[in-house]
């Protein structure tokens, strides 16, 4: 049910995975079968072999990572509202859930979908993040989440991007 609430972008789901430091190992799930899923979903765009599919499946995780650290960085530091008090594990949980769209990057193998299935997924994993971070954050104004949200996120591309083009297989 947690994750058909996150998918749903359902405060209260985000308040109650923020609650419940059990739900850690399931946050992490959901972020690996994102990856996993955009791994997959990768051979639409022409990433066919197993070292690519593992390679955007990695990237995909690291981009999360930096995406969810840069992202606690800001909403705690740099954008906090007077009553904002978070941890770590509370931020991570969250935002963990949050990736849950992205397992549906799976669909990208489909042929014709690819960029659909990245495009719609990203958006909602935007949107998703936005709940998870306003949640987490105690931050009263959307407004400020989907700030610390697109900053992070766009930090975040930047990051992947730069490890695709430095370290990624060549597409043909």
């Amino acid at each position: 049910m947690r994750l058909i609430g996150a998918m749903a972008l359902d405060p209260v789901i985000y308040e109650e995975v923020e609650a419940d430091s059990s739900a850690t190992t399931q946050a992490l799930i959901v972020v690996v079968l994102s990856s996993l899923g955009a791994g997959i979903g990768s051979r639409g765009l022409g990433g066919g072999s197993l070292a690519s599919i593992v390679f955007i499946s990695a990237v995909a995780l690291i981009a999360w990572a930096a995406w969810a650290l840069v992202t606690y960085e800001i909403g705690t530091r740099l954008m906090p509202e007077p009553q904002t008090r978070a941890d770590v594990g509370q931020l991570l949980r969250t935002i963990g859930f949050s990736a849950a769209p992205g397992m549906l990057r799976v669909f990208g193998i489909v042929p014709g979908a690819s960029v659909a299935a990245f495009a719609i997924t990203a958006i909602w994993m935007l949107m998703a993040m936005v709940v998870a971070v306003r949640q987490a954050l105690d931050f009263t104004s959307t407004t400020r989440a989907i700030g610390v949200c697109v900053l992070g996120w766009t930090l975040a591309i930047g990051i992947a991007v730069t490890l695709g083009l430095l370290f990624g297989p060549t597409l043909s």
